[in-house]
């Protein structure tokens, strides 16, 4: 599942995997599913837009690491999908970012692509509504307006 998740990275696509039991999209593929323990085979393609779950600002510095503090790491959950991952955001006021916001992931240049999740620099902040606490990780899709 990783590895065919980390060859999808490498096409420019960020792809997830459904559970037959539970409906979950889970990005990065695990091959199964946390929550059932079923495999997960269906692929599922997700967008480039996520939302902030929980995030927290490094102050310290982290040997060998060329991020200089502070930066934001945050736990986001990408549109197609009910389980977040980690990356960094960036372009932002780190002291503006919050739960419920909305982001978008800056790719490297292609000719820089690998296997790997750094092919996205990280997310930025959009100017989208924010999702409301309640409704993040629920539905699986942007345009949660006027869902229950």
């Amino acid at each position: 599942a990783t590895t065919r998740f980390l060859h999808q990275v490498r096409q420019g696509k960020l792809m997830g995997q459904r559970c037959p039991g539970c409906g979950n999209v889970y990005a990065p593929a695990r091959g199964s599913c946390a929550a059932c323990g079923l495999p997960t085979t269906e692929e599922v393609e997700l967008g480039n837009k996520a939302t902030v779950q929980s995030f927290t600002i490094v102050w310290i510095p982290i040997p060998n690491n060329p991020i200089q503090p502070p930066y934001v790491v945050a736990n986001l959950v990408p549109d197609g999908a009910n389980i977040s991952f980690i990356h960094l955001m960036s372009e932002c006021d780190n002291e503006a970012v919050h739960i419920g916001q909305r982001v978008q992931a800056v790719w490297k240049p292609e000719d820089e692509w690998g296997y790997a999740m750094d092919n996205i620099r990280y997310f930025r902040p959009i100017d989208e509504p924010d999702v409301p606490i309640d409704m993040i990780g629920k539905v699986p899709a942007s345009g949660w307006e006027g869902r229950a």
